[in-house]
């Protein structure tokens, strides 16, 4: 696991939601796999229990998650509201655009990457559509470069996430 050096912005859902993973990984998740590990113990010889490796499998990885969420968090503070200039697209931003080549409208919310979700239409600031975006305003024309050739977008509208 690669430790984080920088500071990490995040918003106040997106900080929530990791200490709240964080927290249901050590008080449930843990205890979880520790009782299956205790179960697959009774089955007798370990070097052919699929139940015990299988167990043990996942203890790994919840303590990985575990301190990769540790990390995260002790390296992450939430964006504050004089950090989010009102009007521009930033992290914190939520976008409304134009596909002007198709005539769709959506949103996005510009998030940090730790919070991105593109089914949530939460993007990275570090997504090439998230960095088209960042420093733009309403009736801007911006073009993405994307795999397969340049979108253009025409934001519509920039108002802050949590407002």
């Amino acid at each position: 696991m690669a430790e984080i050096k920088e500071i990490i912005l995040a918003s106040n859902e997106g900080m929530k939601k990791l200490t709240d993973e964080l927290d249901q990984l050590k008080t449930v998740r843990r205890p979880e796999v520790s009782e299956k590990i205790k179960i697959a113990r009774g089955f007798g010889d370990l070097s052919e229990n699929a139940e015990y490796d299988e167990a043990k499998k996942e203890q790994a990885e919840v303590e990985e998650r575990i301190l990769v969420l540790e990390d995260i968090l002790k390296h992450a503070r939430v964006i504050r509201e004089d950090e989010i200039t009102e009007g521009v697209v930033g992290l914190g931003s939520k976008v409304e655009l134009l596909d002007i080549e198709f005539d769709e409208t959506f949103e996005y919310s510009i998030v940090s990457t730790i919070e991105a979700n593109p089914d949530d239409d939460k993007i990275s600031v570090e997504s090439p559509v998230g960095k088209s975006l960042l420093g733009k305003k309403a009736d801007d024309i911006v073009k993405v470069d994307i795999p397969h050739g340049v979108v253009e977008y025409k934001i519509l509208s920039v108002s802050r996430i949590d407002g």
